[in-house]
């Protein structure tokens, strides 16, 4: 028995519910499909803020639901709700759905949102390749985001990884090799790859220091991304108006302070320098490929960032978002 080559115990196709109505009235054979899951390492909240605005933004249905309850560990993840006063409201349970969308232009896609598995997940990848071959999906596409030591004055860089050298050659803005924890979108697009399926990953890049506030410009950019990557004509005005708001509140916060003035100051020549063609492998590896003290760099401005008053119109969290 090769336990490498994993069968579940149990048929990845009961997994999940679908909608026969939606689809006895709908071919949508051939169609592309984008990924993106709350519940991982979420720099910059940019897979929250895409899920949000594509769902607010954009008409949509349920193609197929997942069991939830089989995939979640509510302990550990636990669910939010609001006790109002003498009473309970607002419970916001945990979803995971395959969604039928349209862009602004009337093309349909398939978007594959919500809470990351904590729970089978060889057993849900299964189900997934599934549903794309069910589909023929045309490509899968996702995002995901990551901190990294780039300042805010610059361009959004990602890291683009997948089968498709079309949609990757000349984009990412770092490349190395390294070991890293595993999230459901890498597995997916693992095993995407190994039949055959075209797929493409984006992990854009967030300055580190903001990365645990919401940073509108890196949704945009992931919207951008993805849209380029299937063309569709995703919704990203919303966003790119709360982004501008949050560039102010930076700007300001900046110039109010020599400390982040230097720190901002020293990234961006970090930046400027890899940008200039250096033999550096990475904006994260310094003259002698060690790495830099990108964490005391950012530890400046989280000291000053946490020094503000969180709901003042000076702080970042306390933006519009």
């Amino acid at each position: 028995m090769n336990i490498t080559e994993y069968t579940p115990f149990q048929d990845p196709e009961s997994l999940y519910a679908l909608n026969e109505e939606l689809l006895a009235g709908e071919d949508l054979s051939g169609v592309n499909l984008l990924m993106s899951f709350t519940g991982s390492s979420d720099a910059g909240h940019v897979v929250a803020q895409i899920s949000s605005e594509l769902k607010d933004q954009l008409a949509g249905e349920p193609v197929a639901v997942f069991d939830i309850d089989q995939l979640i560990d509510y302990r550990s993840r636990r669910p939010r709700i609001t006790f109002m006063e003498d009473h309970l409201s607002d419970y916001k349970a945990p979803v995971l759905a395959l969604y039928r969308m349209v862009d602004a232009l009337g093309t349909p896609f398939l978007y594959l949102c919500g809470n990351e598995p904590d729970l089978q997940w060889e057993r849900f990848s299964l189900a997934v390749l599934e549903l794309v071959e069910r589909f023929d999906v045309n490509l899968v596409a996702w995002v995901h985001s990551v901190p990294m030591p780039v300042p805010h004055t610059r361009p959004i860089g990602a890291t683009v990884h997948g089968n498709r050298p079309d949609l990757i050659e000349g984009i990412s803005a770092w490349k190395t090799t390294l070991e890293i924890p595993a999230a459901i979108g890498h597995v997916l697009e693992f095993k995407l790859a190994a039949v055959g399926r075209n797929v493409v990953g984006y992990a854009i890049h967030v300055p580190h220091y903001l990365s645990d506030a919401e940073y509108p410009p890196a949704a945009v950019a992931g919207l951008e991304y993805l849209g380029a990557a299937v063309s569709l004509m995703l919704p990203s005005e919303r966003l790119r108006e709360a982004g501008r708001a949050v560039e102010r509140q930076i700007t300001e916060q900046v110039e109010a302070s020599s400390e982040v003035a230097a720190v901002v100051g020293n990234l961006e020549k970090q930046y400027d320098e890899h940008s200039e063609g250096t033999e550096r492998r990475s904006l994260l590896a310094g003259e002698n490929d060690e790495l830099p003290d990108a964490d005391e760099l950012g530890a400046a401005v989280e000291a000053y960032l946490a020094s503000r008053d969180a709901g003042s119109q000076g702080g970042p969290e306390g933006g519009t978002h």
